[in-house]
């Protein structure tokens, strides 16, 4: 399997470019639209208070959530170097049901996250040259360089991904010289790093609260610099993040500074191109858009990583997933990016411009940060940090973000029911396929192999029975090498006997390591029944059938079997044996009455089973080689009364 390149992950200053190309665009972009959303919400009652109040609140945000809460905390809490929701879930150890539907609440409000976030910065970034020409037509330019964006992330993006970081460092330069230039010539505006500004805004300003909505825009992409912390390691992402929050508040308070000196009261712009000079205005707004262009990008990415994770944990149905490059940890999912695009698309479309975005903006990534506390303060509590010290943080962050939720909800009629409208149908395909898992499995009965062991020697040897294959391979799911499924059994003895000379049962698991990649061989009857654990991870593509082969070869190299082929005339030249792989279905049979609950969601499962691929696509089976049966659930329910012999 391909590697990462070895200075991606250590600090280093190729480490540091390429994280700020694939970890702070979406932070990186705020600038566009943070202030000019702000400056509208206050429009009708401009004065100092609002400038100061909001830098003051913007600071504070990005120094109490961004740097404190994911720099310094949230990335210790990673799960072998990966980082993200689902590899949180994965490091606690009880998982209850209660972790589970936070980690798809906020998974949900993350991927909803991934309409809205490429559309409003393209769009912001196109708007730049309405200064230059007010009739140009910006959504036809949108929907272009959205469309061809999702369109070349089949070929993989690792042929354009190496200038990311550049490029950004050019836009960060930027951003900080601008802020820098206005900031000199009104460096008052500096005493809006007192926190009593902040406290004064939100208590005396009309409608100040509510602008907290406006404010939090500022860090939208601290959940997903988490997310990518798997891509470049915490040391660069950390030592990058000093670079760009200078620059960051540079240009905010250069934005402030230029809206003191020349905004009228009433006016309506975008202090961002405003204050660029003249001459710099059309590279501005190019820089502009391919900073936009990286941060989609980045979005589009973490979206696919995701669904990637979600899958691997058994929170959405099997999708297919693609690896377009050999670059690892890259993945392409084809249902996942048209389905973006055609969101990105309709949002670009019905909204047209960026401020009527912003309302649509933030109150999803809101619950997926809410989400990011609760299920860290509980993981926390777990490593045996000092209770009052974890509960402190947790009254912390829960206030501050319950603060911007309440703000945010603000939003919803305004266009926040999108997002959470998104959110909620990605959240009913997790609840319905993890939870309809969970009913299914409750019925899953295991068979001792002890008791078998005699039969399996016997039907392989017994010729009255026709062979179906000279290796018979089931894939299995119990954990114990002393069981196996009980329907396995009922396929191989009961519903119609199968002869092999070989059975191989083999057993995938998918570890919480996301990049493990080992397997284990168990000869329960030596050369008739043979066990293989492979333990992979859920960064891992389970490619089961060129993983089965390569076990083959390593057993066949040790001489602990052989391949020959069970017919005369075949083995003869040497040719090997046939496979032939068993896949089973179980069904619930109707004769079982469960609670309504339970129907419901079993019937939102059924729904939700029609977006997930065959299980022969899933592991990567030949198709035209593997068998798919059916078996009933049995469920050992007590009969009130039998029906009657009459004589």
């Amino acid at each position: 399997m391909a590697q990462r390149h070895p200075d991606i992950k250590k600090l280093s200053l190729a480490g540091a470019l390429v994280t700020l190309g694939i970890v702070f665009g979406d932070l990186g972009t705020s600038p566009l639209y943070t202030m000019r959303a702000i400056i509208a919400g206050g429009a009708e009652n401009f004065n100092q208070l609002l400038i100061y109040g909001a830098l003051s609140c913007i600071f504070w945000t990005l120094t109490l959530s961004t740097t404190i809460k994911y720099i310094i905390i949230t990335l210790r809490a990673d799960n072998n170097g990966e980082g993200g929701i689902f590899a949180l879930y994965a490091l606690i150890k009880e998982k209850s049901s209660w972790a589970a539907i936070l980690t798809m609440v906020g998974g949900a409000a993350l991927l909803a996250d991934g309409v809205i976030s490429p559309s409003i910065t393209v769009t912001s970034s196109i708007e730049g040259l309405k200064l230059f020409n007010p009739d140009i037509p910006v959504v036809p330019i949108v929907l272009i360089i959205l469309g061809a964006l999702f369109f070349i992330q089949q070929f993989g993006t690792n042929f354009v991904g190496s200038s990311f970081g550049p490029i950004m460092v050019i836009w960060f330069l930027t951003l900080a010289v601008l802020g820098f230039s206005q900031l000199i010539l009104y460096p008052d505006i500096l005493n809006a790093l007192n926190p009593v500004y902040a406290y004064r805004f939100l208590t005396e300003y009309p409608g100040g609260f509510i602008l907290l909505g406006a404010v939090f825009l500022a860090t939208t992409g601290a959940e997903a610099l988490y997310a990518d912390l798997g891509h470049c390691g915490r040391a660069n992402i950390r030592v990058s993040w000093i670079f760009v929050k200078i620059a960051l508040l540079l240009n905010y308070f250069g934005q402030g500074a230029w809206l003191m000196m020349n905004i009228e009261p009433g006016t309506y712009i975008n202090p961002f191109f405003e204050m660029m000079p003249k001459w710099f205005l059309i590279p501005g707004v190019g820089l502009a858009t391919a900073a936009a262009i990286i941060a989609s990008q980045a979005i589009i990415s973490g979206s696919f990583t995701l669904i990637g994770e979600a899958v691997s944990l058994n929170f959405w149905p099997k999708v297919r997933i693609l690896h377009p490059t050999y670059v690892r940890g890259q993945v392409y999912i084809p249902f996942v990016n048209w389905f973006l695009w055609i969101a990105c698309s309709l949002v670009v479309f019905s909204f047209k411009e960026s401020s009527n975005m912003n309302a649509a903006y933030g109150l999803a990534i809101t619950i997926a940060e809410i989400m990011t506390t609760l299920l860290l303060s509980y993981f926390l509590l777990q490593k045996g940090l000092n209770h009052r010290l974890v509960l402190l943080l947790f009254m912390t962050y829960l206030t501050l973000e319950g603060s911007f939720l309440i703000a945010n909800l603000y939003k919803f009629k305004y266009g926040g029911w999108l997002t959470l409208l998104l959110a909620s149908l990605y959240f009913l395909v997790m609840f319905g396929w993890y939870f309809g898992r969970k009913i299914k499995n409750r019925y899953i009965t295991f068979a001792d192999l002890d008791k078998y062991l005699d039969l399996f020697r016997d039907l392989s040897k017994d010729e009255s029975v026709p062979r179906l294959a000279t290796n018979l391979v089931y894939i299995i799911r119990a954990n114990r090498h002393d069981q196996v499924e009980s329907k396995v059994i009922y396929s191989i003895f009961h519903k119609q006997p199968k002869r092999a000379d070989t059975y191989w049962l083999l057993h995938v698991d998918k570890v919480t390591e996301p990049n493990r990649f080992d397997y284990q061989v168990t000869q329960i009857i030596p050369g008739i029944l043979i066990r293989i654990d492979f333990r992979i991870g859920f960064k891992v593509e389970p490619k089961i059938n060129l993983y089965f082969k390569e076990v083959l070869e390593d057993l066949v190299d040790s001489g602990e079997i052989k391949l020959n082929s069970s017919y005369d005339s075949l083995r003869k030249h040497d040719l090997e044996g046939d496979f032939k792989f068993i896949l089973i279905d179980r069904i619930m049979s109707r004769d079982f009455t469960l609670s309504n609950w339970e129907n419901f969601i079993l019937a939102l499962n059924g729904v939700v089973r029609k977006l997930s691929i065959t299980d022969i696509r899933t592991l990567n089976l030949d198709s035209t080689n593997t068998i798919i049966e059916q078996v009933p659930i049995t469920i050992d329910l007590p009969v009130p009364y039998r029906i009657k012999r009459m004589q």
